[in-house]
């Protein structure tokens, strides 16, 4: 197996730091690139999905790029982590959950319950299994559907609105068997069991293909935030989603795995990180005005592409 080479650590960086955020899957997109380009790039495809990955070079470095984009998230949100922590060992204090930064304190701590259980139980299996490039191909067919479906039923619910204020906690379905909610809402309104089940959207990330903060959107619009509010509660999930995962594995990078690969790893991440951050500042602003629509048609053309190329 031959080492990660400058050119691949800041190509992987770059996809790394971009489709993170944006709703097109990296996990996927880490599958799918390398697997197109083919030649000394195919092996790194093959590493990630073998029952002796956990010794890959390769995986030790996706580490690396995944603890500089939760860096990228911390930094952009700082101001916003400082006020969320605060509220929330001031909520350990007081056992009162008073303001609207202590509720969102308390929203982030339940929607990552879910993934943080099912991760640590399944990342292994569902990498081994699925990290192969036509699943890869076929689940970022399905992302698209999930996002248009996502934007379809959202839709729905805003041309039959329903008036009058709906208490913190609580809310108005609409159509679609009670899934969807009606009225437009802001984050500290959502219910607790309502976070739950938008931290459950996450584990589909799991399976490579699947958009972390797409699915986390989609969830979020359906209980009636707007596009805006829905990106910022996905970005926010997903820092100590994200840090955790890479935390955890870390050591890889002490290992003989990675003896011969630090300087990439070190480019790597720095290109990830500035590319995260670029693409936080995008983002951001892009769903103040603009929906997950293009983002849906583009899993959609390249997920059958590829499975076409692949099948």
């Amino acid at each position: 197996m031959s080492d990660l080479s400058y050119l691949q650590a800041v190509v992987i960086g770059a996809l790394q730091g971009v489709t993170e955020l944006f709703p097109i899957s990296s996990l996927g997109h880490s599958v799918l690139v390398p697997a197109v380009i083919g030649g000394s790039w195919k092996h790194l495809v093959t590493e990630t999905s073998t029952a002796n990955s956990e010794g890959s070079p390769y995986l030790a470095f996706v580490v690396a790029l995944h603890v500089a984009t939760a860096i990228a998230l911390l930094v952009f949100y700082r101001q916003d982590w400082i006020r969320i922590i605060g509220a929330f060992f001031h909520t350990l204090r007081t056992r009162q959950v008073q303001t609207s930064s202590e509720r969102l304190a308390w929203l982030i701590v339940v929607a990552t319950i879910p993934v943080g259980i099912t991760g640590l139980a399944l990342e292994h299996t569902f990498r081994t299994l699925f990290a192969k490039p036509l699943a890869a191909a076929i689940f970022l067919s399905v992302n698209g559907v999930i996002l248009l479906a996502g934007e379809r039923l959202r839709r729905n619910a805003d041309s039959h609105p329903d008036t009058g204020a709906v208490p913190a906690g609580q809310s108005r379905a609409a159509g679609a068997g009670g899934l969807v909610v009606s009225e437009r809402r802001h984050l500290d309104t959502l219910a607790y069991k309502e976070a739950a089940v938008i931290g459950l959207f996450q584990t589909l990330a799991l399976l490579a293909g699947i958009s972390r903060s797409g699915v986390t959107m989609v969830a979020g619009l359906l209980r009636g935030l707007d596009h805006q509010d829905a990106a910022k509660f996905s970005f926010l999930l997903a820092t100590p989603v994200i840090f955790a995962a890479g935390v955890l594995k870390l050591p890889g990078l002490t290992g003989p795995a990675a003896a011969h690969i630090h300087g990439q790893v070190l480019v790597g991440a720095v290109v990830a990180g500035i590319c995260a951050y670029l693409s936080i500042r995008f983002l951001t602003r892009y769903f103040t005005t603009r929906t997950l629509t293009p983002f849906a048609v583009y899993s959609l053309v390249a997920g059958v592409l590829c499975i076409i190329r692949f099948a």
